[in-house]
């Protein structure tokens, strides 16, 4: 059991907490955010794999981490150090799934077709878990921090700036700079390898900041940590929020990561200039980080962060569909203009997604009485990884189905589902998002009652 401060405190975490908590969402994304947007191009245009061989992985890795994701989040929980229980998962975990990103992005074109989807399968799988290790602690830790509704929000806010000006980052500078490592284009094998070894470095020296000035506070009773899996499972399927956190976090995946994979194939392909993706990429960086900051503004209107999603989940979608009609290198002016509103409205439904989670701790403690924060994290993980499987193989399926052959002039009927899968399905994906999101029912008044009764159970034992 841990020193817990919160009381004496109102729950106030240091400005430096906040900072170093928002680095790991940057160290969290020059991985996953860089294998969401190039691991799929990586794979068909420089390893030389086929799309149905990709779309499958996708898929098939989901069975893997519905069993080690409840694993991980399970044994985050019950971790005993003088760090805490989730803190220790970063300094350890990180360096190592480091090296396994960059066997994950080692081409071996002599390889057989054959050993090639073996290659790509066991350092997939090995990534996919590394993350985990670290991921799936990381995002339990905020709850870890502060019992403060406001202090959580604006913890999450950090991270969502931090992530957006990392994305930001990765995207502007990752094609130039593979190439510049490379051969000077972008189907280089050596400049993929350069840039997955600098972008290993920088994802674990994020977390080790995140580690060092990071404190956990909010004491959980050892007898809840004891709870057996079965009984956890049943206090989460009982967590209302959670359910409706867990939905959210599916269509997330799905509807983020799939135009995400999508986007340098629409520079590439649609409009023919790869390089257009860097620049489309520093223009909405800005927009990111406002977006991303208004969410506590947002917030303290609505009164119920589900509300703020659903909010910006609509005008992100109006935004979205109006891009079709616009191109980059005809109507730059209007094509950018809806670009940076998409960006504004998706980092303030990013920013209320994840603040949602660690709030459905406390309804699930006061229901249930047990706290399986971590355990409970491991299902949101393991749905936004759902999601994204589904968005990322949807994607190259239909891509596939359509005629897709890697490095050449694509057919119109390519062109077509690159260009819907960048503008209108996500569009119209996130509309429908909006109008669920509007079920979240844990406002701020619930919530500081529930965290108000648990103080005073505790108080009377």
């Amino acid at each position: 059991m841990y020193c817990n401060k919160e009381k004496q405190e109102g729950g106030k975490v240091p400005f430096i907490s906040k900072l170093a908590y928002g680095f790991g969402d940057v160290g969290c994304n020059f991985s996953w955010s860089f294998v969401v947007s190039f691991l799929m191009i990586f794979y068909t245009d420089v390893f030389g794999i086929g799309m149905a061989a990709v779309a499958t992985l996708m898929l098939v890795s989901r069975f893997w981490d519905a069993i080690n994701d409840p694993i991980i989040g399970n044994l985050s929980d019950r971790t005993k150090s003088r760090w805490g229980r989730y803190r220790p998962w970063l300094l350890f975990g990180a360096p190592i799934t480091a090296l396994v990103l960059v066997l994950s992005f080692w081409a071996h074109p002599e390889m057989s077709q054959t050993s090639k989807i073996i290659y790509m399968s066991v350092t997939y799988g090995l990534l996919v878990l590394g993350y985990t290790c670290v991921n799936l602690p990381y995002g339990t830790l905020c709850g870890s921090m502060t019992q403060n509704i406001d202090e959580r929000a604006e913890i999450n806010t950090s991270r969502s700036v931090a992530a957006m000006v990392a994305i930001g980052v990765i995207n502007i500078i990752t094609v130039p700079l593979v190439k510049y490592c490379g051969d000077g284009t972008l189907s280089s094998a050596q400049g993929f390898l350069c840039v997955a070894a600098i972008y290993g470095l920088i994802f674990t020296l994020c977390h080790w900041f995140c580690f060092a000035k990071t404190k956990e506070v909010v004491e959980i009773p050892i007898q809840q940590n004891a709870a057996p899996i079965k009984e956890q499972l049943k206090a989460v399927l009982k967590n209302k929020p959670f359910i409706m956190a867990v939905i959210g976090q599916i269509l997330f995946g799905f509807i983020l990561y799939g135009r995400n994979a999508d986007l340098i194939y629409y520079f590439k392909y649609v409009e023919g200039n790869e390089d257009l993706f860097s620049f489309f990429s520093s223009v909405i960086v800005v927009p990111s980080i406002i977006g991303a900051a208004l969410f506590p503004i947002v917030f303290k209107w609505t009164g119920n962060k589900g509300w703020a999603a659903s909010l910006f989940s609509v005008f992100m979608g109006v935004s979205m569909v109006a891009l079709y009609f616009f191109s980059p290198n005809t109507e730059p002016v209007l094509f950018y203009t809806f670009a940076a509103l998409a960006q504004f409205f998706l980092s303030g439904f990013n920013t209320a997604i994840y603040a949602i989670i660690p709030d459905c701790a406390e309804y699930g403690e006061w229901k249930t009485g047990i706290r399986n924060d971590g355990f409970q994290y491991s299902f949101i993980s393991l749905a936004n990884k759902i999601g994204m499987a589904l968005g990322t193989s949807l994607l190259a399926l239909a891509m596939g189905w359509a005629g897709y052959e890697a490095n050449i002039e694509q057919s119109e009927a390519v062109k077509e589902v690159i260009h819907h899968a960048f503008s209108t399905v996500p569009g119209i994906l996130w509309i429908i998002t909006a109008g669920i999101m509007l079920f979240y029912r844990l406002n701020r008044k619930q919530y500081n009652e529930i965290v108000s009764e648990l103080e005073k159970r505790k108080a009377s034992f």
